[in-house]
């Protein structure tokens, strides 16, 4: 793998930390759940072929530090910090984004608040809940899961969690990353991993360690957002919606299907799930490729 040019990047409330590499007009790579920018080390060689490829930790994710942890999250000040990214690495020049289920929330934000930055947004499976007609039913799945994080602990919430994203199915916990399935059983009890090496480790570690951030802050702002969709609509030539072709009945599959249906333009399948970039890279990179020079 490429070794990356590292920066860190001042905003308001946090400092990010931020990964470039390749040549070529910029890409900016906006990770979901609690994967940051190494979630996306699978597919960046491939896309710095042909792009400037920055990747980063969302603030309060991994390396990019909050100045209060306590601080509420709003997916406008993640959009803001997308926009910051922008203004440093692509100055003058509209860039192009791909974001990852909360990470794609982020990016249709900045496509609405600032569509002059934006050349291409591929969102794959924002978990919008709010656009569905049966809102109030996830609303209170949302509630579920904080308060059991509240009452019971974190691996029990984030089992409730994860089966409300299957569907009520299988409790694995794929929003956070894929290190996350074998933290947390169908009973919310901690399962035998096999032993990683050092670098996998570390990771699997700090997505450990970002969860009850993510599962107590992230997730209740940002699956609480409701986008302005006539906004969305207006410039969805820019926008491309996308899913996991082995997703299909989970809820962010569900929402893409469904913004996508509404704004009368086609939902394009990935290999993979809801985190097809990391167990199918590959694949997923070259279409991912394709899809931006469309």
């Amino acid at each position: 793998m490429t070794e990356p040019v590292i920066g860190s990047l001042r905003v308001d409330g946090a400092t990010l930390h931020y990964e470039v590499r390749g040549q070529g007009p910029l890409l900016l790579l906006i990770p979901g759940g609690t994967g940051g920018a190494a979630a996306f080390d699978g597919i960046v060689d491939a896309l710095a072929a042909d792009h400037t490829v920055a990747a980063y930790d969302p603030r309060g994710i991994g390396s990019s530090a909050l100045d209060d942890a306590e601080a509420e999250q709003r997916v406008s000040a993640h959009a803001d910090d997308a926009l910051r990214l922008l203004d440093r690495l692509s100055p003058g020049e509209p860039a192009r984004v791909f974001g990852a289920s909360s990470g794609a929330i982020t990016a249709l934000h900045l496509l609405t608040a600032h569509p002059d930055r934006v050349e291409r947004v591929v969102a794959h499976e924002p978990p919008v809940v709010e656009v569905l007609p049966d809102a109030p039913e996830h609303r209170a799945f949302l509630a579920r899961v904080q308060d059991t994080l509240r009452t019971r602990g974190l691996l029990p919430a984030m089992a409730v969690f994860a089966a409300g994203l299957k569907g009520g199915g299988d409790t694995t916990a794929s929003q956070a990353g894929p290190e996350v399935e074998s933290q947390a059983g169908s009973k919310g009890e901690p399962e035998a991993v096999p032993e990683l090496p050092p670098q996998a480790a570390a990771r699997a570690e700090r997505t450990r360690a970002d969860l009850p951030y993510f599962l107590g802050r992230i997730v209740p702002a940002f699956m609480a957002y409701a986008p302005d969709v006539p906004r969305v609509e207006a410039l969805s030539d820019r926008l491309v919606l996308a899913a996991g072709q082995e997703s299909r009945g989970e809820l962010p599959h569900r929402t893409a299907a469904f913004l996508a249906e509404r704004l009368g333009v086609d939902l394009r399948l990935f290999p993979g799930g809801h985190a097809g970039s990391t167990t199918h890279p590959a694949e997923f990179g070259e279409l991912l490729r394709k899809t931006l020079r469309a």
